[in-house]
């Protein structure tokens, strides 16, 4: 009788350079190089005193542009180290190509033509807007393309080129507030009438959103390409690169104000500038609420399934309630609890975001298997992250309501689904426009189909004995 050949135990280890630590080391490696020899050619341009001058002032809006877009992505916060990346690559790897790429290609004009006032101009309006949006896009390409999981629509496209443009601004302003610095040292100048002053208010107080707002657009056109499916390849091709053209053609105008006349900045910045600059923002802020409706409308499902309790849906789709449960932790339980309540949130709008991509048939081969995986980063921080969910719910719910009759018996129900009356823990005092609760919206909701089932098979959920509350509820799941 034949045997089958034993199931090898140890697969073979695979080579050297397929190893995390040798790419990390690598990349790690290639920017701390590029930084070096930012580094000497920038202090080589302004002097010592000029660099240390320009550095002090140019580091004061980072904190504020950082804060800004790490805001932004509260929903589903990607991982600092993309972040660290995207600035590391825009301060050290674009700078560094484009002041070599953007001086050799002036020098070049210069030559060619003999006119070096028209090689600058041309320079500065034609050659600095493709070399520095491609530089900065190459950052936004290279996470969309290796860290796929972490760049799921339009806001991680914005968070990640705003911090990539955040750390070219950076090394650019080093840059030309040291030159400034050394010009007054030159003239004499000092105080408000000084170059250093001009140029600390018009990049750092005025514009400090300038070259975000422009790579921001590559990075829109990279999250509408994220969000596409897999049989519209053209279009995933041609949406991120019209997303960089707009960036260079606003860069170009930006860089081509002062050739507009005495005043030709102020108009740029006036009447194109701060519009886009709304514009933008309101577009960013609309889809970070439409990511918490996402959370709010996929998760009931697994709801359903016994995965999540009642109330997480709701809380998890208000950013006032999650900012609720992380507190909640960490007073009852400490910092540890908080940073597991926060991972709880980041993994559950990861699973929402999932089965909606599921739902329109956008999702990947290995949607089963990092289903799973998230579904088990959730079962791991349930007990933890419960009762500070629970206790954000009751804290943001509506204000009391009488119960509406003949609905069943008064209480909690199962988000988005319309189940009337459904007993839960919270009683009868909670209504809610979103859930089926006991309340005056309940006859709507009674009359809503429950949302379309997704082409997978929910993953059955394992047994347990759960009693994370503090006190007991007859109605667990």
């Amino acid at each position: 009788m034949a045997t089958c050949p034993p199931y090898p135990t140890n697969p073979p280890r695979p080579h050297w350079w397929q190893r995390a630590w040798v790419r990390y080391g690598a990349v790690a490696t290639l920017l701390a190089i590029s930084g070096l020899v930012i580094l000497a050619l920038v202090r080589e341009q302004t002097g010592t005193h000029g660099f240390l001058v320009g550095l002090g002032l140019a580091v004061l809006p980072v904190p504020l542009l950082i804060a800004a877009f790490r805001w932004l992505d509260r929903v589903e916060p990607g991982p600092w180290r993309n972040l660290l990346f995207c600035f590391a690559w825009g301060a050290c790897a674009a700078a560094l190509i484009a002041i070599i790429a953007n001086s050799f290609a002036t020098r070049w004009i210069a030559t060619a033509t003999a006119d070096p006032a028209g090689a600058d101009t041309l320079g500065a309006t034609v050659i600095a807007p493709v070399v520095e949006e491609s530089a900065k896009a190459a950052a936004v390409l290279l996470v969309f393309l290796f860290r796929r999981r972490d760049f799921t629509g339009i806001v991680d496209g914005v968070v990640v080129a705003g911090v990539t443009a955040t750390g070219f601004a950076f090394t650019e302003n080093i840059l030309y507030l040291g030159n400034a610095f050394g010009t007054d040292q030159l003239t004499g100048d000092s105080g408000f009438a000084s170059v250093t002053a001009a140029t600390f208010f018009v990049r750092v107080v005025m514009s400090p959103f300038a070259h975000p707002l422009f790579t921001v657009l590559t990075g829109i056109g990279f999250g509408i390409a994220a969000l596409s499916t897999g049989r519209h390849r053209l279009r995933r091709a041609l949406l991120p690169l019209a997303g960089l053209l707009l960036a260079m053609g606003m860069h170009a105008l930006w860089n081509g104000s002062a050739a507009f006349g005495e005043y030709g900045f102020f108009a740029v910045y006036g009447a194109f500038m701060v519009p886009c600059f709304g514009l933008l923002t309101w577009l960013v802020i609309w889809t970070r609420q439409r990511e918490l409706r996402t959370v709010r409308d996929e998760l009931p499902a697994y709801v359903l399934a016994g995965w999540l309790a009642p109330a997480e849906p709701y809380a998890l789709g208000s950013m006032h309630a999650r900012r609720l449960a992380r507190q909640y932790a960490r007073r009852h339980a400490g910092k540890p609890a908080a940073r597991a309540v926060a991972q709880y949130e980041a993994y559950a709008t990861s699973l929402a975001f999932l089965r909606q991509r599921g739902r329109k048939g956008r999702a990947g081969a290995d949607f089963a298997v990092r289903e799973r995986e998230l579904l088990g980063a959730l079962w791991q921080r349930r007990e933890v992250a419960r009762p500070a969910l629970d206790h954000a719910a009751r804290a943001t719910a509506p204000p009391p309501v009488a119960p509406w009759p003949g609905y069943g018996v008064p209480g909690y129900g199962v988000p988005g689904y319309g189940v009337p009356g459904a007993p839960g823990m919270y009683g009868a005092h909670i209504g809610c426009t979103t859930y089926g609760h006991a309340g005056p919206w309940a006859p709507a909701l009674a009359a809503t189909p429950a949302p379309a089932p997704t082409p997978y098979p929910m993953p059955a959920r394992p047994p347990y004995p759960y009693a994370p509350y503090s006190q007991p509820h007859p109605h667990r799941p």
